[in-house]
C-alpha cells in the first residue's frame, strides 16, 4: 500500500514538471509575440531573456518546494527541460509560422 502511494506521488510530480515546462514555453511564446509586435534592441532582448529565466528558475524551485518539500529531483528538472524542448520543436514552431502568415494576411488586407 505504501509503495503505491509513493509511485503515484512521483508520477504526479513528474506530470507537474511536464506541465511546468509547457507553461514556461507558452510564456516564452507570449514574449516572442511581444517581440514581433514591438522592435527591440539587443540590450532589451537580453534583459527580457534574463528576467524570463529568473522567473523560470523560481517557478521550478517553487514547484519542487511545494510538491517535494524542496528536495531536488533530477527527473522533474529533466521533465521540465524536455517538455520545453519538445514544445519549442513541435508546437511553437508551427505557432510562429501561423502568426507570420496572419501578419502577412492582415498587412495585405489593410493595404
Amino acid at each position: 500500500m505504501q509503495a503505491d502511494w509513493i509511485i503515484w506521488t512521483e508520477a504526479r510530480l513528474f506530470l507537474s514538471g511536464v506541465l511546468m515546462g509547457a507553461e514556461l514555453m507558452a510564456l516564452y511564446d507570449v514574449l516572442r509575440i511581444y517581440r514581433m509586435a514591438v522592435r527591440h534592441s539587443w540590450f532589451w532582448i537580453g534583459a527580457e531573456d534574463l528576467i524570463y529565466w529568473i522567473i523560470a528558475g523560481f517557478a521550478v524551485f517553487h514547484l519542487l518546494y511545494q510538491e517535494n518539500d524542496g528536495g531536488l529531483r533530477g527527473f522533474v528538472i529533466a521533465a521540465v527541460l524536455l517538455t520545453m524542448v519538445g514544445y519549442d520543436r513541435l508546437i511553437s514552431v508551427n505557432f510562429r509560422k501561423l502568426l507570420k502568415k496572419m501578419v502577412k494576411w492582415i498587412k495585405i488586407k489593410i493595404m
